[in-house]
């Protein structure tokens, strides 16, 4: 796949930093029409976004390079050629969710409202940024043979884009974006319920996406290593046990109390 949307002269545009682009917009205004029903105005979601967005792509950098050093210790300047893909989605969650926490408690605000607002464009945003390890070549799985992709429902242009110096190669890559859409209509539909809390959604972010990475993850061929062990799967199990202690916790509380769609939990933000 040619990893480059678009080139004039040594100017270059790569789908990678396209469709991260695509994902933030994206995430923005659905953030802001969310935000809105809780007395949230735009300056208040957009530097709330600014500041998350920019370290969460620290984090996300930070995390990758941690665990690949090896590829940047005899050329640091390459740490920070990230057009050229390198950013782990854990790293970003991890540091985004520090930045929120800061964030709210700075303006008063309830963390985890916050959290379940930005969890369903969060789950949209990754699944458009994994196409752009398709048009990098990576986050692939192990290799396979055409006959079976082909038995699979899977485009056929992923199945030619997975034809990588002649070998077939499993499109992790796919699974996860399919997933993660899946992911998003569940979320979208689920804060709607009438008896959900604040919190419960960013729980079902949490055991959702973890739950279906660490599997994707067992035949992913360029994997993070900790000891031997894949760092995604590690943390793919500590979100999901802290996802499912948040909603249970949650849970046990009485039923109208906490509610997402309840007006008196509105809270109006002065900024």
């Amino acid at each position: 796949m040619n990893p480059v949307f678009f080139r004039l002269g040594s100017f270059e545009i790569r789908w990678y930093s396209l469709l991260l682009i695509v994902g933030i917009v994206l995430s923005f205004f659905i953030v802001s029409k969310e935000a809105k029903k809780f007395g949230m105005n735009n300056d208040f979601v957009f530097n709330m976004l600014f500041w998350t967005i920019i370290f969460g792509f620290l984090g996300a950098r930070l995390y990758y390079v941690v665990f690949n050093f090896h590829l940047y210790r005899n050329n640091l300047s390459d740490i920070f050629k990230v057009w050229q893909g390198g950013l782990a989605i854990h790293g970003g969650i991890l540091f985004g969710i520090a930045t929120l926490f800061l964030y709210c408690k700075r303006y008063k605000v309830n963390t985890l409202r916050i959290l379940d607002i930005s969890a369903v464009p969060l789950i949209l945003a990754q699944a458009i940024g994994r196409w752009g390890n398709f048009f990098n070549s990576e986050a692939y799985g192990s290799a396979t043979t055409l006959k079976h992709l082909q038995s699979l429902p899977i485009p056929k242009f992923v199945i030619d884009g997975m034809n990588i110096g002649g070998i077939y190669y499993t499109p992790t890559f796919f699974y996860e974006s399919v997933w993660c859409i899946v992911g998003f209509l569940i979320l979208l539909v689920v804060r709607r319920f009438r008896h959900i809390k604040i919190g419960q959604v960013t729980a079902i972010y949490l055991m959702w996406y973890s739950f279906g990475r660490f599997f994707i993850e067992i035949s992913r061929t360029d994997s993070l290593m900790f000891f031997g062990y894949k760092t995604a799967q590690i943390t793919s199990v500590f979100l999901f046990v802290a996802g499912l202690i948040l909603f249970i916790y949650k849970a046990k509380k009485s039923k109208f109390a906490d509610l997402y769609n309840d007006e008196t939990n509105i809270q109006k933000i002065k900024y």
